[in-house]
């Protein structure tokens, strides 16, 4: 982490290692999946219960992973554990996000929302990490959502593929 030094005080930039690996994960796997559920025909609930079992599941593992993969770096305990739970608890949020945005709109409007919230999510981490980096953010941004945008049509092919083979 860089420190700078400006007329006796320290300025720290913020420190995202914690939610960048996870976050990113959670945001587009969340759009993904509403998306690509919708096109299947998925109800609601299916939805709210597909993001919470995302949201938990897959979380738990990723943050295992992660976890394991920092103790084989030989990262200190305490730093590895505090990345570890950081990374969990953000990409938990991300998903009650999308689900909170699910339970407050009708489904029609709750996937638009998803996706733009996803969006806006996914800029706003991509911009500060590209701060951080001194790297051009909106060439971050552009590539960032480019990845999802990807990611969502294939997602979305799968739903409309999966449709036409249950009818």
């Amino acid at each position: 982490m860089v420190v700078e030094k400006r007329a006796g005080t320290v300025k720290r930039p913020l420190d995202l290692r914690g939610v960048s690996y996870g976050s990113p994960a959670a945001i587009v796997t969340s759009m993904a999946l509403i998306v690509g559920l919708q096109a299947a025909t998925a109800s609601k609930a299916a939805v709210i219960g597909s993001l919470l079992i995302i949201g938990i599941a897959d979380n738990l593992t990723d943050s295992l992973s992660v976890h394991i993969y920092q103790e084989s770096e030989r990262m200190a305990e305490r730093r590895a554990l505090t990345t570890t739970l950081t990374n969990f608890v953000a990409r938990l949020a991300v998903a009650c996000s999308f689900i909170l945005l699910f339970l407050l709109a009708s489904e029609s409007l709750a996937i638009w929302l998803c996706v733009i919230w996803g969006f806006v999510l996914l800029s706003a981490l991509s911009y500060f990490l590209a701060k951080a980096r001194n790297a051009a953010p909106i060439s971050e941004m552009v590539k960032h959502s480019g990845v999802a945008v990807v990611v969502i049509f294939i997602s979305r092919a799968v739903g409309l593929w999966i449709q036409l083979l249950m009818r």
